[in-house]
């Protein structure tokens, strides 16, 4: 089934990330500063932000240009003290996966069918659109969980978050069409 889309690039961004380099720097610092205390790491930020102003100020305008209506240096400094600080360098084992299992097509079809139907709304979140297309597609959706208990899925939570996650693909793939 082919499905068109309108070419308008008005697609609502949920996340805002920083760049690469920006990501780098900000990580760089916050483990330099990772055992300062609150004060002293407040005080280290006060002096890389003025530091590097070129880079703050760029990713500031970046970040505000692309929509994000929040305070970025608010943002900035949250990341470096509660995320990149925190983060740990160490390599980990990767764990065993198990072999993937798809879903069926016509489920696919189903909520690429949905998707269209409702992402020209102004309103429409992926999250509030897999809760509408639950109501709406009972029996496609029965016969999905059904298959997968066949094929070793046993916990109800985790077939719900294969396919809440797999509705939340198929939306970017199609708003990245």
């Amino acid at each position: 089934m082919d499905f068109e889309l309108s070419n308008e690039n008005n697609v609502s961004i949920y996340r805002y990330k920083f760049t690469d380099d920006f990501t780098q720097e900000l990580y760089k610092f916050s483990k330099i500063h990772q055992y300062d205390h609150r004060k002293d790491f407040k005080d280290a930020w006060q002096i890389w932000t003025e530091e590097n102003e070129n880079l703050v100020d760029g990713e500031v305008r970046r970040l505000t240009n692309l929509g994000y209506d929040g305070d970025v240096l608010d943002k900035m400094f949250k990341s470096a003290r509660y995320y990149f600080r925190k983060k740990d360098t160490d390599k980990k084992e990767p764990q065993k996966r198990r072999v993937y299992v798809g879903v069926q097509k016509e489920l696919l079809e189903a909520m690429d069918e949905h998707i269209i139907s409702n992402i020209n709304n102004k309103d429409y979140k992926p999250s509030e659109g897999f809760s509408l297309f639950c109501k709406e597609k009972v029996e496609i959706l029965k016969e999905e969980v059904n298959r997968l208990c066949k094929t070793g899925f046993t916990d109800h939570n985790e077939i719900k978050d294969k396919i809440k996650k797999t509705y939340k693909n198929r939306y970017f793939i199609l708003v990245t069409k």
